[in-house]
């Protein structure tokens, strides 16, 4: 049975985290705690400053005594599971991924088992020791691409603080419902619905959300798009999408009931009708590598369940390719 762990740590902020906000600059000097953990464990109180409890935003200016008194609860026992994984690069620190359709990346409550974590931790048991087992993004479980895992608790560290700095760059590939007139960013804050939990939503009150969009193919009635990801959000392109009035297309969740014009070939009215996901792929990864800081770039070519779509809007469209 597995017990909460008692952590006791003291430490100084040093002068060079002067105006960084409170739970960066802790998680700078505690590096083995990730900046999520130090935050709830500052919003619970275990984090006392000066001998005085503050807020995650607040800014230090150096010279702070930290005293942090908390409770680490370790991840739940996951078991490993001997399933098929597309690794595309591996080394000693990091592995990427191309994640297929229906995977669930994190066990949960009706996916306890199946999911990407657990066929991770079958093909290097080591990864059990890591926060969430090496992975720092996620895909949605249709969603399909690329994925980058930490092998080692420096490169957990590393990767994080890219994805926060937001040196990672992500490229994924769309097709979304309606002709996008021209390339553009949408820049609308996302959070929970407020009705349906299950749901995000454009919200006032949600976390800033950044996507930039850029046209590849303009058909009949539906555009191919580039989406770079700038912030990474829950369900952050279905929902930017829907909101400028362009679903994805297959979008169950976020795309409303999209009737396939009736003056388009059967076969593509159909193909439209029952594709069988979000057409969203993460087709593109760049990152600094974490031991050698090099400049990573890694592409997988489209999914076949794309290249048919497309290839059925293009003839519906008459465009040669």
């Amino acid at each position: 049975m597995q017990t909460d762990l008692k952590i006791n740590l003291q430490g100084v902020i040093p002068a060079e985290s002067a105006a960084q906000r409170l739970d960066q600059a802790v998680a700078q000097l505690f590096p083995k705690y990730s900046r999520s953990v130090i935050k709830q464990w500052i919003d619970a109180g275990f984090v006392v400053i000066n001998g005085e409890l503050k807020k995650p935003r607040e800014k230090v200016v150096g010279g702070e005594e930290i005293i942090i008194r908390a409770l680490l609860v370790p991840e739940p026992s996951w078991e490993p599971e001997n399933s098929p994984l597309d690794i595309i690069y591996q080394d000693e620190a990091l592995l990427v991924i191309n994640k297929p359709a229906n995977l669930v990346v994190h066990p949960a409550a009706g996916h306890a088992s199946g999911t990407l974590i657990n066929a991770l931790l079958h093909f290097d048991p080591s990864l059990a020791t890591l926060p969430r087992a090496g992975i720092v993004h996620r895909l949605d479980k249709d969603t399909t691409g690329l994925m980058v895992v930490a092998r080692t608790l420096a490169a957990h560290h590393h990767l994080v603080a890219q994805l926060q700095a937001r040196t990672v760059k992500r490229i994924y590939h769309t097709v979304v419902a309606g002709i996008v007139r021209s390339n553009g960013k949408v820049e609308a804050a996302i959070g929970r619905h407020p009705y349906e939990r299950k749901k995000m939503a454009v919200n006032t009150n949600g976390k800033i959300a950044i996507s930039h969009y850029k046209v590849i193919t303009r058909f009949s009635n539906h555009t191919y798009l580039e989406v770079q990801l700038e912030t990474g959000r829950t369900h952050q392109i279905r929902v930017h999408m829907a909101h400028i009035r362009h679903p994805v297309i297959g979008d169950k969740t976020y795309g409303g009931r999209q009737v396939p014009n009736s003056k388009i070939a059967k076969v593509l009215q159909e193909t439209l009708k029952n594709f069988p996901r979000q057409a969203l792929q993460a087709k593109e990864l760049c990152l600094i590598h974490p031991i050698t800081h090099e400049y990573c770039q890694f592409e997988v070519p489209l999914t076949k369940d794309m290249q048919i779509l497309l290839g059925l809007l293009k003839e519906d469209a008459k465009i040669e390719f």
